[in-house]
């Protein structure tokens, strides 16, 4: 449980879309927008509870930390959050990951040469970000990574 910061203006563009229903507040559209990305995603969550006061605030109930991490990704690489304020409740807790901002000129094969000292790994960090990332070449720099620990 924590604070953790984010790019603000790095992202996938999803609050504020035209989509959202025109009856909601400003507020209750960006957090509708952001339980549909959660829910889209399709990572297990019992009660999760989100709110927008001076960050992302989550709560809720998931079986493991991947899952836990993942949400916490999955809503702070949005364009226009800032920072996730982490109040999920894990059932089966193990060794947590690390977080990595991707740089310029990054690739998952070179961070995983930097961090593991084998670039082949590669493949370690695209399955923890599932499925946040769809292929091993679409990240950008400003997303936070998960860097699973072997």
């Amino acid at each position: 449980m924590g604070l953790f910061s984010f790019i603000k203006n790095a992202g996938k563009k999803i609050l504020g879309k035209k989509e959202d229903a025109p009856t909601l507040s400003a507020e209750q559209a960006k957090i509708q927008a952001l339980n549909n990305a959660i829910a889209e995603l399709g990572i297990p969550v019992n009660g999760l509870s989100i709110d927008l006061a001076e960050q992302v605030l989550v709560e809720g109930t998931t079986g493991t930390n991947a899952d836990r991490e993942k949400i916490i990704l999955a809503l702070g690489n949005v364009d226009g959050v800032g920072a996730v304020a982490d109040n999920i409740t894990v059932l089966n807790p193990e060794p947590e990951s690390i977080f990595h901002e991707v740089k310029g000129g990054d690739s998952l094969s070179k961070i995983s040469k930097e961090v593991y000292g084998d670039p082949m790994k590669y493949n370690l960090i695209f399955e923890a970000n599932k499925p946040m990332l769809s292929h091993p070449d679409k990240i950008y720099p400003g997303q936070i990574l998960r860097i699973p620990a072997l």
